[in-house]
């Protein structure tokens, strides 16, 4: 290795290690930036914060409950549907689809995940949302009412219109990053599969999909991420009330909806501070999320190997 190649190795792990740790500083920062923010509406509620329904600038007593059960459960309805989606787009488009469809379908998934969201949140509110309260709502209410998630009253905007946007707007994500998984898995794989008697179906359920089931996992953890923190789509459609109801058609909110909505209006300290408490929840649920996907997927690798 000559002077001026050690020197370059030198300076490119310098490089390297200086943009982890500004990354971890940022992080850092961020969160000790909410917590100071934050500390006021901490220090005057409690945990009680956490649990209480109220939301009165008025008055200023404040509770984020409404606010989380409406960002678990959009984002639960989301994930479930993108998942479900987006893996079956995946081993079609990478095991059964001839390539004169697969190439260009695969394109337009990812031009899907380049649309602004304030166009998904137009779309949702003239389109989607009107489809539902015609069609979709009244036929789950008549045939599935006598679940509590599916009685109520129907107004087209509220949690379940608002998941199945985020959905929309999260497959994408799940079909690509798992379609490049799938692809990726190598063929002897397949070809052993098939030797041994099984079936295209077969070697893809038992064979491909366990073998890029740590990346798939990780891909849907990356769009659960965009699902909690998508701020413009979800406010247009879900309804935007500070509530609880066990009703997917109900109006309902999310952490970054409210404090997209009301940031501008908080005028008193404790309201501002109560907006950031928000922010913070909303970061700790976030580092909660992937840090157990990463502890998932660690597990599942050191499985792999065990065998």
């Amino acid at each position: 290795m000559t002077l001026g190649q050690a020197i370059a190795d030198r300076f490119f792990r310098f490089a390297l290690r200086g943009a982890t740790a500004l990354f971890v500083l940022i992080i850092a920062g961020l969160f000790i930036e909410l917590v100071h923010g934050s500390w006021q509406a901490i220090t005057t509620f409690g945990p009680k914060f956490l649990i209480t329904s109220e939301w009165n600038p008025v008055t200023g007593k404040f509770g984020a409950l409404p606010f989380i059960y409406g960002t678990v459960v959009s984002s639960a309805i989301a994930i479930i549907v993108a998942s479900v989606v987006g893996i079956l787009a995946a081993v079609f488009l990478a095991e059964f689809a001839p390539p004169v469809i697969a190439r260009p379908v695969s394109f337009l998934i990812e031009l899907l995940a380049a649309i602004p969201s304030v166009v998904f949140g137009l779309w949702g509110l003239f389109v989607l949302a009107p489809i539902l309260a015609s069609t979709v709502d009244p036929f789950l209410q008549r045939f599935f009412g006598f679940l509590p998630i599916f009685s109520g009253a129907i107004y087209g905007i509220g949690l379940l219109t608002a998941g199945l946007l985020l959905a929309l707007m999260i497959v994408p994500t799940v079909a690509a990053i798992s379609r490049d998984l799938i692809v990726a898995v190598p063929n002897e794989l397949r070809e052993a599969s098939y030797a041994l008697g099984a079936t295209r179906w077969e070697t893809v359920t038992r064979v491909v999909l366990p073998a890029a089931r740590a990346g798939i996992i990780g891909a849907c953890v990356l769009a659960l991420g965009r699902a909690l923190g998508e701020t413009i789509a979800a406010t247009m459609v879900i309804g935007n009330r500070p509530a609880i109801s066990i009703s997917l058609f109900a109006p309902s909110y999310t952490l970054s909806s409210v404090i997209a909505n009301e940031f501008t209006e908080a005028t008193s300290a404790i309201y501002l501070s109560s907006l950031l408490a928000l922010g913070l929840i909303l970061f700790v649920i976030s580092i909660i999320v992937n840090g157990s996907a990463r502890l998932l997927m660690w597990s599942m690798l050191q499985r792999t190997r065990a065998r």
